[in-house]
């Protein structure tokens, strides 16, 4: 009795031509969409290193003809603007403002998703009521509270009435409600209260998530330009971005230098992101949307 070598359908043929031509489509279009994301970077760094006839000249230009070297330190040996004060003044704001919204928004999230209690339900759903109400309702009456209190011009006034995000405080409740029960359990049989379970069990576990959440309100409170505008009324408590808009004025318009201080702005947002991009990733997946 002979026996012959199956055949391969023509579905699987298909299935598997389709399936490479897929993986190349895929490819093109995130080569395509890298690419689009990647021009706005050129066009800060090529300007940052032409001078301002080359930047505003009728004739495009790649690169610079005479590469500006010396445009690098020209934001910190402007007079007008301490550049270098800014800098530090954005990474305070950001450091402690995230630091603030992982440790208030994630106690609030746990004590939402674990801790027994009837009004709980309420407590949330008041919390999602806030992310309803325009930022712009609140801002003049924020700004005369804090103007009262006398922080205007002072971290205080810049870190502390961010120090909350309804928004953020969802997600980590979202998240804490998929966080495995058992775990906690154990840790409340050895005798550890909800801070303890908290503290040295379910943080340990989730340093994915507070890693993304990390790098994306790092972010947000390294851009903020607005309520810093507001309150930092002293060049002295300017972010970095309210001395961006300082080189734009009505009289002059210094391209190279407002490209160049642009570059060194984004510097630390790029190195945050990339030693946390892969936590970033994983904690965005862990997120799933839970009743």
């Amino acid at each position: 009795m002979t026996t012959t070598a199956p055949e391969v359908t023509k579905p699987a043929k298909a299935r598997r031509r389709g399936g490479v031509m897929g993986n190349t489509g895929l490819y093109v279009a995130t080569s395509v969409a890298a690419v689009l994301f990647l021009i706005p970077f050129y066009l800060i760094v090529r300007n940052a290193l032409m001078t301002d006839p080359e930047i505003t000249g009728e004739e495009w230009k790649w690169f610079p003809t005479d590469i500006q070297w010396g445009n690098i330190t020209e934001p910190f040996d402007d007079v007008t603007v301490d550049f270098a004060q800014s800098m530090w003044n954005s990474l305070v704001v950001a450091v402690l403002h995230t630091t603030g919204i992982l440790l208030i928004c994630s106690l609030a999230g746990y004590g939402l998703a674990r801790i027994p209690y009837k009004h709980a339900n309420k407590v949330f759903y008041t919390v999602l009521a806030t992310l309803m109400v325009p930022t712009a309702v609140t801002f003049v009456p924020s700004f005369v509270l804090v103007s009262s209190l006398g922080w205007v011009d002072t971290y205080r006034g810049l870190i502390i009435p961010g120090l909350f995000s309804g928004f953020t405080c969802f997600l980590f409740r979202q998240y804490f409600l998929g966080f495995p029960k058992e775990l906690e359990e154990a840790a409340r049989v050895d005798g550890l209260s909800y801070w303890g379970a908290y503290w040295r069990v379910v943080v340990p576990n989730s340093l994915n998530f507070f890693a993304a959440i990390a790098t994306i309100t790092f972010i947000a409170g390294w851009n903020a330009f607005l309520w810093p505008l507001v309150i930092g009324q002293d060049p002295s408590a300017w972010t970095v971005q309210v001395a961006l808009s300082s080189y734009a004025t009505n009289q002059t318009v210094n391209y190279h230098l407002i490209f160049m201080a642009t570059a060194i702005s984004i510097l630390p947002l790029v190195l945050v992101f990339l030693f946390l991009q892969r936590w970033l990733v994983q904690g965005i997946a862990q997120t799933g949307i839970k009743g």
